[in-house]
Protein backbone atom coordinates (compact mmCIF):
# COMPACT_ATOMS: atom_id res chain seq x y z
CA UNK A 1 0.00 0.00 0.00
CA UNK A 2 1.41 3.06 -1.22
CA UNK A 3 0.58 5.30 1.33
CA UNK A 4 2.05 8.60 2.36
CA UNK A 5 1.13 10.98 5.24
CA UNK A 6 1.83 15.18 4.73
CA UNK A 7 0.07 18.15 5.64
CA UNK A 8 -3.38 18.46 4.66
CA UNK A 9 -3.71 21.82 1.68
CA UNK A 10 -6.20 24.33 2.01
CA UNK A 11 -8.00 22.86 -1.58
CA UNK A 12 -8.46 19.33 0.06
CA UNK A 13 -10.56 20.94 3.14
CA UNK A 14 -13.94 19.90 1.68
CA UNK A 15 -13.02 16.26 0.80
CA UNK A 16 -11.65 16.24 4.12
CA UNK A 17 -15.06 17.33 5.79
CA UNK A 18 -17.08 14.38 3.61
CA UNK A 19 -14.64 11.73 4.56
CA UNK A 20 -14.73 12.98 8.32
CA UNK A 21 -18.75 12.53 8.10
CA UNK A 22 -18.22 9.12 5.90
CA UNK A 23 -16.28 7.95 8.90
CA UNK A 24 -18.03 8.94 11.81
CA UNK A 25 -20.97 8.45 10.26
CA UNK A 26 -20.75 5.09 9.27
CA UNK A 27 -19.07 3.94 12.36
CA UNK A 28 -22.29 4.81 14.54
CA UNK A 29 -24.37 3.47 11.74
CA UNK A 30 -25.80 6.24 9.68
CA UNK A 31 -27.89 5.24 7.25
CA UNK A 32 -26.69 8.10 5.30
CA UNK A 33 -23.35 8.56 6.93
CA UNK A 34 -22.76 11.70 5.23
CA UNK A 35 -25.66 13.39 7.60
CA UNK A 36 -23.59 13.25 10.65
CA UNK A 37 -23.27 16.34 12.67
CA UNK A 38 -25.75 17.81 10.43
CA UNK A 39 -25.11 21.51 9.66
CA UNK A 40 -22.09 21.80 12.51
CA UNK A 41 -18.21 21.70 10.85
CA UNK A 42 -14.85 21.26 12.37
CA UNK A 43 -12.54 20.90 9.59
CA UNK A 44 -12.26 24.41 8.02
CA UNK A 45 -11.73 26.50 10.72
CA UNK A 46 -9.00 23.70 12.28
CA UNK A 47 -7.28 23.85 9.31
CA UNK A 48 -7.41 27.75 9.08
CA UNK A 49 -6.42 28.14 12.43
CA UNK A 50 -3.61 26.14 12.88
CA UNK A 51 -2.42 24.45 9.09
CA UNK A 52 0.53 23.07 10.36
CA UNK A 53 -1.11 20.80 12.87
CA UNK A 54 -3.41 19.39 9.52
CA UNK A 55 -2.56 16.37 8.63
CA UNK A 56 -3.48 14.36 5.41
CA UNK A 57 -3.23 10.43 4.41
CA UNK A 58 -2.69 9.98 0.67
CA UNK A 59 -3.20 6.89 -1.02
CA UNK A 60 -2.83 6.74 -4.97
CA UNK A 61 -3.12 10.19 -5.26
CA UNK A 62 -6.32 10.06 -3.28
CA UNK A 63 -6.94 11.36 0.35
CA UNK A 64 -8.32 8.72 2.26
CA UNK A 65 -7.91 10.21 5.89
CA UNK A 66 -6.92 13.53 8.23
CA UNK A 67 -6.22 14.43 11.66
CA UNK A 68 -6.15 17.96 13.10
CA UNK A 69 -4.36 19.19 15.96
CA UNK A 70 -5.47 22.11 18.00
CA UNK A 71 -2.58 24.35 20.14
CA UNK A 72 -3.76 25.60 23.22
CA UNK A 73 -0.49 26.71 24.54
CA UNK A 74 0.77 24.02 26.74
CA UNK A 75 -2.10 21.87 26.92
CA UNK A 76 -2.83 20.65 23.31
CA UNK A 77 -5.44 18.15 21.51
CA UNK A 78 -6.35 16.46 18.34
CA UNK A 79 -9.11 15.31 16.25
CA UNK A 80 -11.37 14.47 13.98
CA UNK A 81 -9.55 11.75 13.12
CA UNK A 82 -10.70 10.57 10.11
CA UNK A 83 -9.97 6.87 7.83
CA UNK A 84 -12.07 6.03 5.02
CA UNK A 85 -13.68 2.47 5.79
CA UNK A 86 -12.00 1.26 2.99
CA UNK A 87 -8.64 1.41 4.97
CA UNK A 88 -9.94 0.64 8.73
CA UNK A 89 -7.54 -1.74 10.40
CA UNK A 90 -5.00 -1.41 8.25
CA UNK A 91 -2.58 0.79 10.06
CA UNK A 92 -3.64 4.45 8.67
CA UNK A 93 -5.09 5.81 12.01
CA UNK A 94 -1.50 5.04 13.62
CA UNK A 95 0.21 6.79 11.40
CA UNK A 96 -1.84 10.00 11.44
CA UNK A 97 -1.68 9.53 15.48
CA UNK A 98 2.14 9.28 14.62
CA UNK A 99 2.23 12.68 13.11
CA UNK A 100 0.07 14.98 15.13
CA UNK A 101 2.11 13.49 18.42
CA UNK A 102 4.95 14.62 16.85
CA UNK A 103 3.70 17.78 15.94
CA UNK A 104 2.20 18.42 19.44
CA UNK A 105 5.95 17.27 20.98
CA UNK A 106 7.21 19.94 18.63
CA UNK A 107 5.11 22.70 19.86
CA UNK A 108 6.16 21.77 23.05
CA UNK A 109 2.94 20.85 24.57
CA UNK A 110 3.03 19.67 27.88
CA UNK A 111 -0.52 18.13 28.37
CA UNK A 112 -2.17 16.25 25.30
CA UNK A 113 -5.39 14.96 25.27
CA UNK A 114 -8.29 13.69 22.59
CA UNK A 115 -12.37 13.05 23.17
CA UNK A 116 -13.01 9.41 22.05
CA UNK A 117 -16.38 6.94 22.10
CA UNK A 118 -16.66 5.65 25.92
CA UNK A 119 -17.67 2.23 24.78
CA UNK A 120 -14.97 1.30 22.05
CA UNK A 121 -12.68 -0.60 23.40
CA UNK A 122 -11.05 -0.63 19.92
CA UNK A 123 -10.18 3.00 20.27
CA UNK A 124 -9.18 3.55 23.41
CA UNK A 125 -6.34 0.36 23.10
CA UNK A 126 -5.39 2.55 19.74
CA UNK A 127 -4.53 5.60 21.92
CA UNK A 128 -3.21 3.99 24.55
CA UNK A 129 -0.51 2.71 22.10
CA UNK A 130 0.60 6.32 22.04
CA UNK A 131 0.51 6.80 25.85
CA UNK A 132 -3.35 8.20 26.37
CA UNK A 133 -4.90 6.56 28.85
CA UNK A 134 -8.70 7.02 29.89
CA UNK A 135 -9.76 9.12 32.28
CA UNK A 136 -13.18 10.84 32.82
CA UNK A 137 -16.25 11.31 31.28
CA UNK A 138 -16.96 14.57 29.17
CA UNK A 139 -20.71 15.10 28.68
CA UNK A 140 -22.00 17.72 26.26
CA UNK A 141 -24.84 19.05 27.09
CA UNK A 142 -27.61 21.12 26.12
CA UNK A 143 -30.51 23.62 27.00
CA UNK A 144 -33.00 25.61 25.64
CA UNK A 145 -32.00 29.64 25.70
CA UNK A 146 -34.41 31.89 27.56
CA UNK A 147 -33.48 35.79 28.61
CA UNK A 148 -31.66 35.89 32.13
CA UNK A 149 -30.88 38.76 34.24
CA UNK A 150 -27.20 39.89 34.31
CA UNK A 151 -26.07 41.97 37.33
CA UNK A 152 -22.16 42.21 35.84
CA UNK A 153 -19.86 44.03 33.65
CA UNK A 154 -18.82 42.09 30.45
CA UNK A 155 -17.30 42.72 27.41
CA UNK A 156 -17.36 40.94 23.67
CA UNK A 157 -14.44 41.00 21.55
CA UNK A 158 -16.41 41.42 18.21
CA UNK A 159 -17.66 45.31 19.40
CA UNK A 160 -13.99 46.25 20.98
CA UNK A 161 -11.15 48.45 19.31
CA UNK A 162 -8.02 46.63 18.34
CA UNK A 163 -6.06 48.10 21.30
CA UNK A 164 -8.70 47.13 23.95
CA UNK A 165 -8.36 43.65 21.68
CA UNK A 166 -4.64 43.14 22.48
CA UNK A 167 -5.43 44.27 26.22
CA UNK A 168 -8.14 41.39 26.92
CA UNK A 169 -6.24 39.22 25.04
CA UNK A 170 -2.78 39.45 27.13
CA UNK A 171 -5.88 39.37 30.50
CA UNK A 172 -7.60 35.83 28.98
CA UNK A 173 -3.79 34.18 29.00
CA UNK A 174 -3.60 35.85 32.39
CA UNK A 175 -6.98 33.80 33.74
CA UNK A 176 -5.81 30.34 31.37
CA UNK A 177 -2.20 30.24 32.79
CA UNK A 178 -4.53 30.36 36.60
CA UNK A 179 -6.34 27.78 35.21
CA UNK A 180 -3.27 25.40 33.73
CA UNK A 181 0.08 26.90 33.55
CA UNK A 182 1.14 28.03 29.86
CA UNK A 183 -2.60 27.54 28.55
CA UNK A 184 -3.49 30.08 25.75
CA UNK A 185 -6.50 30.61 24.32
CA UNK A 186 -5.57 33.43 22.28
CA UNK A 187 -5.16 32.08 18.96
CA UNK A 188 -8.79 30.35 19.70
CA UNK A 189 -10.01 33.55 20.20
CA UNK A 190 -8.63 35.27 17.29
CA UNK A 191 -9.56 32.27 14.81
CA UNK A 192 -13.48 32.76 16.35
CA UNK A 193 -13.24 36.44 15.80
CA UNK A 194 -11.38 36.29 12.38
CA UNK A 195 -13.04 33.45 10.47
CA UNK A 196 -16.60 34.79 11.66
CA UNK A 197 -17.69 31.45 13.76
CA UNK A 198 -19.00 33.81 16.77
CA UNK A 199 -17.76 35.81 19.47
CA UNK A 200 -15.70 35.69 22.80
CA UNK A 201 -17.32 36.99 26.02
CA UNK A 202 -15.15 38.28 29.14
CA UNK A 203 -16.57 38.59 32.39
CA UNK A 204 -15.47 41.37 34.11
CA UNK A 205 -15.25 42.48 38.11
CA UNK A 206 -13.88 45.50 38.94
CA UNK A 207 -12.40 46.13 35.34
CA UNK A 208 -10.40 43.03 35.66
CA UNK A 209 -11.25 39.93 33.48
CA UNK A 210 -12.46 37.13 35.82
CA UNK A 211 -14.15 35.07 33.20
CA UNK A 212 -14.25 34.26 29.80
CA UNK A 213 -16.20 31.98 27.28
CA UNK A 214 -15.36 31.67 23.64
CA UNK A 215 -18.28 30.66 21.58
CA UNK A 216 -19.42 29.61 18.17
CA UNK A 217 -22.74 30.01 17.03
CA UNK A 218 -24.79 28.82 13.63
CA UNK A 219 -24.63 26.99 10.64
CA UNK A 220 -20.48 26.10 9.30
CA UNK A 221 -19.45 26.34 12.90
CA UNK A 222 -19.28 23.67 16.08
CA UNK A 223 -22.67 24.75 16.77
CA UNK A 224 -25.19 23.95 13.94
CA UNK A 225 -27.83 25.42 13.38
CA UNK A 226 -29.78 27.26 15.82
CA UNK A 227 -27.03 27.03 18.41
CA UNK A 228 -24.70 28.40 20.38
CA UNK A 229 -21.51 26.11 21.22
CA UNK A 230 -19.26 26.80 24.41
CA UNK A 231 -15.92 25.89 22.50
CA UNK A 232 -14.53 27.24 26.09
CA UNK A 233 -15.16 28.73 28.98
CA UNK A 234 -13.12 29.24 32.19
CA UNK A 235 -13.25 31.45 35.36
CA UNK A 236 -10.41 32.05 37.40
CA UNK A 237 -10.09 29.83 40.70
CA UNK A 238 -11.11 31.64 43.74
CA UNK A 239 -13.61 32.08 46.12
CA UNK A 240 -16.13 33.60 43.96
CA UNK A 241 -15.64 30.93 41.15
CA UNK A 242 -19.40 29.33 41.39
CA UNK A 243 -20.62 33.16 41.30
CA UNK A 244 -18.86 33.58 38.38
CA UNK A 245 -19.53 30.77 36.69
CA UNK A 246 -23.00 31.61 37.10
CA UNK A 247 -22.99 34.67 35.40
CA UNK A 248 -20.43 33.98 32.53
CA UNK A 249 -23.37 31.09 31.45
CA UNK A 250 -25.78 33.32 31.88
CA UNK A 251 -23.58 35.94 29.52
CA UNK A 252 -23.65 32.98 27.29
CA UNK A 253 -27.26 32.52 27.48
CA UNK A 254 -28.22 35.87 26.77
CA UNK A 255 -26.13 36.10 23.53
CA UNK A 256 -27.59 33.05 22.26
CA UNK A 257 -30.87 34.99 22.54
CA UNK A 258 -29.02 38.09 20.76
CA UNK A 259 -27.77 36.31 17.97
CA UNK A 260 -30.56 34.46 17.36
CA UNK A 261 -30.01 30.68 18.25
CA UNK A 262 -32.34 28.92 20.72
CA UNK A 263 -30.48 26.40 22.39
CA UNK A 264 -26.96 26.65 24.12
CA UNK A 265 -24.41 23.49 24.11
CA UNK A 266 -21.88 23.02 26.55
CA UNK A 267 -19.49 20.43 27.22
CA UNK A 268 -17.80 19.57 30.53
CA UNK A 269 -15.97 16.81 32.05
CA UNK A 270 -17.23 15.11 35.05
CA UNK A 271 -13.88 15.02 36.88
CA UNK A 272 -15.07 18.79 37.43
CA UNK A 273 -17.79 17.54 39.53
CA UNK A 274 -19.17 21.13 40.84
CA UNK A 275 -19.33 22.77 37.18
CA UNK A 276 -20.69 19.52 36.02
CA UNK A 277 -23.81 19.15 38.43
CA UNK A 278 -24.35 23.33 38.50
CA UNK A 279 -25.19 22.79 34.35
CA UNK A 280 -27.45 20.11 35.48
CA UNK A 281 -29.36 22.40 38.12
CA UNK A 282 -29.85 24.95 35.31
CA UNK A 283 -31.48 22.59 33.03
CA UNK A 284 -28.47 21.58 30.75
CA UNK A 285 -29.17 17.94 29.26
CA UNK A 286 -26.78 15.41 28.42
CA UNK A 287 -26.93 14.54 24.49
CA UNK A 288 -23.54 13.06 23.89
CA UNK A 289 -20.86 11.27 25.94
CA UNK A 290 -17.32 10.88 25.33
CA UNK A 291 -14.26 9.66 27.28
CA UNK A 292 -11.06 11.84 27.95
CA UNK A 293 -7.42 10.59 27.48
CA UNK A 294 -4.77 11.89 27.87
CA UNK A 295 -0.70 11.92 28.11
CA UNK A 296 0.58 11.85 30.30
CA UNK A 297 -1.65 10.30 32.46
CA UNK A 298 -1.94 13.32 34.97
CA UNK A 299 -5.53 15.32 35.54
CA UNK A 300 -4.24 18.97 33.55
CA UNK A 301 -6.98 21.20 34.18
CA UNK A 302 -9.47 17.99 34.80
CA UNK A 303 -9.87 19.11 38.33
CA UNK A 304 -12.59 19.53 40.98
CA UNK A 305 -11.65 22.63 41.88
CA UNK A 306 -11.82 23.99 38.00
CA UNK A 307 -15.29 25.91 36.38
CA UNK A 308 -14.29 25.09 32.65
CA UNK A 309 -16.40 24.18 30.16
CA UNK A 310 -14.43 22.60 26.63
CA UNK A 311 -14.85 19.27 25.26
CA UNK A 312 -11.92 18.25 22.54
CA UNK A 313 -14.28 16.58 20.22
Amino acid sequence: MNLSIRLLQSQEIETADRLFRLAFGTFVGLADPFQFAGDAAYIRHRYWTEPTGAFAAELDGQLMGSNLATNWGSFGFFGPLSVHPQLWNQGVAKQLIAAVCDRLEAWGIKQAGLFTFPNSAKHHALYQKFGFWPQYLTAVMAKSASPCEVNCDFLRYSLLRQSEQEQVLMASLELTHRIYPGLDLRKEIQAVSNLELGDTIFLLDDSKVVGLAVCHYGAGTEAGSNNCYVKFAAVLPEIHAVDRFAQLLNLCENMALTVGMSNLLAGVNTSRHEAYRYLIAIGFRTQITGVTMQKPNTPGYNRSDIFALDDWR
